[in-house]
C-alpha cells in the first residue's frame, strides 16, 4: 500500500499493477493508440556533451526507452525518471531509477506521461500511488509530460491538464511542474502559467530558449536527446528542490 500526504493527513492508495511495456508510441492498457508530437532531431555534436563548468545546473531525464543511465559515474546535478503512463502503466525502470538517484544525493523528479483519452484524475492518482510506493521524500519534483492530443480539441486537452495538476496539487500540497514542447505548450497551456515549466526546445543553445505563453519564466529548458535527454535548470539545485514535495 502506498499513502499520498494532504494537508499534513496521509491518504492510503492501493499500489495498481503496471504493464511491463507501454511505450508512448503504443497503447496503455485499455486505451488505443495515440499519436506522438515528435521532437527535432539535435545536431550530435550538441547533444553529446553537457554544459561546461559553471553553466547552468545539468540534468537528465530517463524512461525505459533508454539503455540505462549511470547514475553514480556520470553525476548530474539533477535527474527525472518516468513513473507511470495512463491509468494503470508503471515504467518498468522507474523503481531503479528512483532509488539511484536518491543514492547520489542528486535532486530528484518523477513524470506521468499523460493521456487525454482518459480521466484525468484516474491517471494523476494512479501516479501518485506509484511515487509515494517508491518512497517521496522532500524535494522531489512531482511532473506532468503532455505531448499528445488523443484526438481531443485544444479545449478539452487544455481542461485534461488543468484538472490533472489540480488533482496532484490537492493531494500533495505541490505545484506540480509541467512538461511539453514549446509549441505543444503554448497552444495548449492556457491558465497553466502558475505551474513551473519544464519546455523541450531542441535545436538551441543550452538555457537560450524563451518561455511560451503564458508562461512568464521557464524552469528547465530541455534542449537535445541521446540515449538520454539533456537539460539544463534555470535554477539551482537548492531552488529545484524548493519547487518540490514538501515533507509533512
Amino acid at each position: 500500500m502506498g499513502s499520498v500526504l494532504a494537508a499534513g493527513v496521509i491518504t492510503p492508495l492501493a499500489v495498481t499493477a503496471g504493464t511491463a511495456d507501454a511505450p508512448e508510441t503504443g497503447t496503455t492498457a485499455g486505451t488505443a493508440a495515440a499519436p506522438v508530437i515528435e521532437k527535432a532531431a539535435p545536431p550530435e555534436a550538441k547533444a553529446e556533451a553537457p554544459p561546461a563548468a559553471g553553466a547552468r545546473p545539468y540534468g537528465v531525464d530517463v524512461s525505459h526507452h533508454d539503455k540505462g543511465f549511470d547514475w553514480s559515474r556520470q553525476k548530474p546535478g539533477f535527474g527525472i525518471a518516468k513513473a507511470t503512463e495512463g491509468t494503470a502503466h508503471k515504467d518498468t525502470t522507474f523503481t531503479r531509477n528512483w532509488t539511484q538517484i536518491k543514492q547520489n544525493s542528486l535532486v530528484r523528479g518523477a513524470y506521468h506521461y499523460g493521456r487525454p483519452q482518459n480521466d484525468p484524475v484516474r491517471e494523476a492518482d494512479h501516479y501518485l500511488r506509484v511515487v509515494t510506493s517508491a518512497g517521496l521524500a522532500k524535494g522531489d519534483l512531482l511532473i506532468l509530460d503532455l505531448e499528445t492530443t488523443d484526438g481531443r480539441s485544444t479545449r478539452e486537452v487544455n481542461d485534461w491538464a488543468k484538472r490533472w495538476l489540480e488533482r496532484v496539487e490537492q493531494k500533495t500540497g505541490v505545484k506540480p511542474m509541467f512538461y511539453s514542447s514549446r509549441s505543444f505548450a503554448e497552444e495548449h497551456g492556457k491558465g497553466l502559467g502558475e505551474y513551473p515549466l519544464w519546455v523541450a526546445h531542441y535545436g538551441r543553445s543550452p538555457g537560450k530558449v524563451s518561455a511560451p505563453s503564458p508562461w512568464k519564466q521557464w524552469t528547465i529548458h530541455q534542449y537535445a536527446a541521446t540515449d538520454h535527454d539533456h537539460n539544463v535548470s534555470r535554477l539551482s539545485a537548492d531552488q529545484l528542490r524548493q519547487l518540490g514535495y514538501k515533507a509533512a
